[in-house]
């Protein structure tokens, strides 16, 4: 089998998902409000979705580790396809069914270029397919910076929302079609994507090793906390710009396109920069907090957007290097379950969007605030709890290679 393991496919999966689901985690908050849902209301959408999404990623991590990494992706991003389609054709009277839409979706999480890089199988199948830390901060940097800048096609779709001749809620509807399209594409590119199944352990634990359980549960603990705070701020920030700066959908996707050039750059630097993984994922987790308190304290919506865009940029530096560290004390065996555990908690974690939106109709700049606290802290705990378990495998990396 080529060292290749197909990973141009994997590349073009991630540049249609980016696209398309990227524009349906943007606009979606914007259209739910559009159809006169509260704020309060969509977070606890968001906090549904978010909850499925978290269930299924367990799901398929078990699969993942017992079938194959490649099937998880696959059946993700079936199921995905599947949402978006749905929520093409299902009538706007119907809140139970654009729900339900939106859950399969799996719209998520955030609306950060990260978004249409990540769905569950595919840190594992990194991991499986390249074995050295470097080169898997490489191979996910490749793909966090090609996502980023590819998610700039779903932000620009967004930005021709007042151009479109549809009406308000037929543009969305048109551009959902469009997004469904996209995600079409990346079902169809993942079948020629391929999985290293040579020299695999079998797994004989029902769950996972005790020492990957022990590692794991560090990084759900650092994770959770800054998940909960990303949760407030992220997934509701279109939303949070429309109501506190009075933004028009235009210059919200002009302020994504932005974020996800500077994210796709910070991904391409990772790649390039070869440093303590574990400094440089606890730095840049501490200064995408340090980011969100800043955005919130801006009085104008240009320096809001540049606090975003550079924020974008730390974000796309800082992503592979905590993927490196997050699987860096987990055995080969378990990483999908490991992978899924750590989405699980993460996900769960971001259900505090329901929080978020609750927190908007009390004071707008709160979940900002709020969340960029938590997701700080995040930072200095992830430097805390693993910088014993990084140096001695760096160290016994090294003694190893002397041998």
């Amino acid at each position: 089998m080529s060292e290749d393991f197909g990973f141009k496919y994997l590349l073009i999966s991630r540049i249609f998902r980016s696209i398309g689901l990227i524009f349906v985690t943007i606009s979606s908050p914007l259209y739910l409000k559009a159809l006169g849902y509260s704020p309060l209301l969509i977070g606890l959408v968001f906090s549904a979705v978010v909850g499925f999404t978290a269930i299924l990623s367990l799901s398929l991590g078990f699969l993942g580790d017992r079938k194959g990494y490649k099937k998880s992706l696959i059946i993700a991003e079936g199921i995905s396809t599947l949402g978006v389609l749905l929520l093409v054709i299902t009538p706007t009277s119907s809140f139970a069914l654009l729900s339900t839409s939106l859950i399969l979706a799996g719209i998520t999480g955030s609306a950060t270029g990260m978004r249409g890089l990540f769905s569950p199988g595919l840190t594992a199948l990194v991991a499986t397919n390249w074995k050295e830390d470097f080169e898997r901060v490489r191979k996910m940097g490749l793909l966090s910076s090609v996502a980023s800048l590819s998610s700039i096609g779903g932000s620009l779709m967004l930005t021709l929302m007042d151009y479109l001749p549809f009406g308000k809620i037929g543009n969305y509807k048109f551009l959902f079609f469009i997004s469904s399209i996209f995600l079409i594409l990346s079902f169809i590119s993942l079948l020629f994507v391929k999985e290293n199944r040579e020299k695999r352990r079998i797994k004989k634990e029902k769950i996972m090793k005790k020492s990957s359980l022990k590692y794991v549960s560090k990084v759900i603990l650092s994770n959770s906390i800054g998940a909960v705070g990303i949760g407030m701020s992220i997934p509701l920030l279109s939303l949070w710009f429309s109501l506190f700066y009075h933004a028009t959908d235009s210059e919200i996707g002009e302020i994504f396109t932005l974020n996800y050039i500077f994210t796709s750059l910070g991904s391409f630097l990772a790649t390039r920069v070869k440093g303590n993984i574990l400094r440089l994922a606890s730095i840049t987790r501490i200064m995408n907090g340090v980011f969100l308190i800043t955005m919130a304290l801006s009085p104008y919506l240009f320096l809001a957007g540049i606090m975003y865009i550079l924020r974008g940029l730390n974000a796309g530096f800082g992503a592979p290097n905590r993927t490196a560290v997050n699987i860096k004390g987990i055995s080969p065996e378990d990483y999908g379950t490991a992978s899924s555990l750590q989405g699980l908690a993460t996900r769960f974690s971001q259900m505090s969007s329901s929080i978020g939106g609750y927190l908007m109709e009390i004071d707008l700049p709160l979940p900002l605030e709020i969340g960029g606290l938590l997701q700080a802290i995040s930072g200095i705990m992830y430097l805390r709890l693993f910088r014993k378990d990084v140096e001695e495998r760096s160290i016994n990396a090294e003694t190893k290679t002397v041998q």
